[in-house]
């Protein structure tokens, strides 16, 4: 299992986690005998959730634990014995084992729509028995990632910290919300559970409960100051926060000095104009003699919302964002398609057509590289190829796949081939990286972006781009499919 400081991630054995009729394909693959026929699917979305520019990997620790613990027990045996599928189906189930190869872009990394991000090579019918488990894991996993790093690119410098907990959608996504927010980006998070797995401090101020139980809002931060003075932030927007609160707050920093209590103050705004409010309390605890104290904005901050905060002038050292990681609004939409089906030795691409054009698979096994410009040292596209094709960096003109007339001439470049062996034949070839390691390597890949491609409103469009052999060999594939579709 992957340990996070003792935990166990995925101590549950998931293999029912699936559609049914995953399982009514796989009993028929095996009447028919083409069970055993390798099949490759890849993982990919068409959008990027809200309009934005980028989307952020993740999910990979949790698809290692799903793949190592998928077996058939006497419990998952009964219920198909319950629902009437053959015995020999039941007895091939008795005996799985995955066997496939699987590869997928690390955790962290910005991804963009309709590249593989997960490739599964493998005998159909694991291949088809995996499919949901993979896409609700993946699905969850980079919206949380992905609406957590768009949070902390409009931040700025201002630390993100990771508030979500009470708003997900039950106790394993609001794990997943801190472990991949943090993953992202975030500095902390207030979850205790999620920051104990990552052997972190989780982070935290007071609720305005607190406050309202004691007598007056004075006496509840006198108290809470002097019993955490190395967390001395008090929620301030309880009562009134220019009239009652900062005041207040002011009054518990002056006390804690005259009795010479060393501590890191702070006041967090959580109602009200945040922008106004900030720079007036800014304001009165300067003039009060203390420029030290901190200020932590939150309120259901999105990347939108910070971003008009900083440009209307908005003074804050911090910001607590829980809603829009935890639960964010944009949806990811990975689907899992079969792009080639093993014949006698062979990988035959498949494609599925469709009049949306953008529904149109990308179709064979391929291998994605990002194109690195080596005088700015910034991507510029990613390109997609056959498997077993060679990309001629001296040569190198880039298609669009759904309009060859969109190709660019690439030069002084190099590649960065995206996708790791994570399984091979079965067996776990990868090491997945600590929690600290992906959240560098994630600031690392991000920026690679230009600043164009990162921004919350109207970015630059990323271009996901094949070689001209590649897009030539889908455009004829198309024309054959749709030949055929016509006998």
């Amino acid at each position: 299992m992957k340990i996070y400081n003792g935990y166990n991630r995925l101590n549950e054995n998931y293999t029912l986690m699936t559609d049914a009729y995953e399982y009514n394909m796989a009993e028929s693959y095996q009447k028919d005998g083409i069970d055993v026929k390798t099949a490759v699917f890849d993982v990919f979305f068409r959008k990027v959730p809200n309009n934005g520019g980028y989307a952020i990997m993740a999910g990979i620790d949790k698809v290692i634990e799903f793949i190592k613990n998928l077996k058939f027990n006497e419990r998952e045996i009964a219920y198909f014995k319950r629902q009437g599928y053959k015995e020999e189906f039941i007895e091939y189930l008795r005996n799985f084992k995955f066997t496939g190869t699987i590869y997928a872009i690390p955790d962290g990394t910005p991804v963009f729509p309709n590249e593989p991000l997960i490739t599964v090579k493998a005998p159909i019918i694991e291949a088809q028995i995996i499919e949901t488990a993979i896409l609700s894991i993946v699905n969850g996993a980079m919206e949380h990632a992905t609406g957590a790093r768009r949070i902390i690119e409009a931040a700025g410098n201002a630390p993100v910290m990771e508030f979500g907990a009470r708003r997900a959608d039950g106790l394993d996504a609001a794990i997943d919300a801190s472990i991949y927010g943090v993953m992202a980006g975030c500095k902390g998070t207030s979850n205790v559970i999620a920051a104990d797995m990552m052997n972190m401090k989780a982070l935290g101020t007071m609720a305005h409960s607190y406050i309202e139980s004691f007598d007056t809002e004075l006496e509840a931060f006198n108290r809470f100051a002097i019993n955490n003075p190395d967390n001395a932030t008090l929620l301030v927007d309880t009562y009134d926060t220019l009239r009652s609160g900062v005041p207040n707050a002011i009054k518990t920093f002056q006390m804690l000095k005259d009795m010479n209590i060393k501590a890191n103050i702070g006041i967090r705004i959580d109602s009200g104009d945040l922008a106004y409010l900030s720079k007036e309390a800014r304001r009165m605890l300067d003039s009060a003699g203390f420029p030290e104290a901190k200020i932590v904005l939150s309120n259901g901050l999105t990347a939108e919302t910070i971003e008009t905060l900083i440009n209307q002038g908005a003074v804050f050292d911090s910001l607590g964002v829980g809603d829009n990681i935890s639960k964010p609004a944009g949806r990811m939409g990975c689907v899992y398609k079969e792009v080639a089906l093993e014949n006698n030795g062979e990988f035959i691409p498949k494609i599925k057509l469709s009049n949306d054009t953008i529904k149109i698979v990308n179709p064979g096994f391929k291998k994605v590289y990002r194109v690195i410009d080596n005088n700015t040292g910034y991507a510029i596209a990613d390109v997609m190829t056959l498997y077993d094709k060679e990309i001629n960096l001296n040569d190198l003109v880039i298609v669009s796949p759904t309009d060859k007339l969109k190709r660019t001439k690439v030069e002084n470049i190099r590649l960065v081939e995206l996708q790791q062996v994570i399984f091979d034949n079965g067996e776990l070839v990868y090491e997945d990286p600590d929690i600290r390691e992906k959240q560098k390597y994630c600031d690392e890949q991000m920026n690679l972006l230009y600043p164009e491609v990162r921004r919350t409103i109207q970015p630059h469009e990323y271009y996901v781009d094949g070689t001209e052999e590649y897009v030539d060999f889908k455009y004829e594939l198309i024309k054959e499919t749709k030949e055929k579709v016509k006998k």
